[in-house]
């Protein structure tokens, strides 16, 4: 398994959980780009959002970062991101939602 997020969802790799259930894992990002920046990943690999086939796991990933962000107190809102394949700048290839929030955030979505 060489894949660092498989390896964090099997407990092999460290890193700080905010939120688990039986289908996904969420964790701060090394890099944080807001005050709160958190990834929720599923614990099977699925190589980026254009792979995800099974809706069931679609809809723990949306649970799971709503989970967070309740977690979190983003009460005034956040931004759910998810990168696809090297042109959408996807850096792990391992479907991941970013959950950015914690102040405003600036209004463009690229960049």
């Amino acid at each position: 398994m060489s894949c660092i997020f498989c390896k964090i969802a099997a407990g092999e790799a460290p890193a700080e959980v905010v939120y688990e259930d039986d289908r996904v894992l969420a964790f701060r990002d090394l890099a944080p780009q807001a005050p709160v920046h958190v990834l929720v990943i599923p614990r099977e690999h699925v190589d980026s959002a254009d792979e995800l086939e099974d809706p069931d796991v679609a809809a723990a990933l949306l649970h799971g970062a709503r989970k967070v962000a309740k977690l979190e107190g983003l009460d005034a809102g956040y931004r759910l991101v998810t990168n696809v394949r090297t042109h959408g700048c996807q850096s792990v290839g391992h479907l991941h939602f970013h959950v950015l929030g914690g102040a405003q955030l600036g209004g463009s979505l690229v960049g």
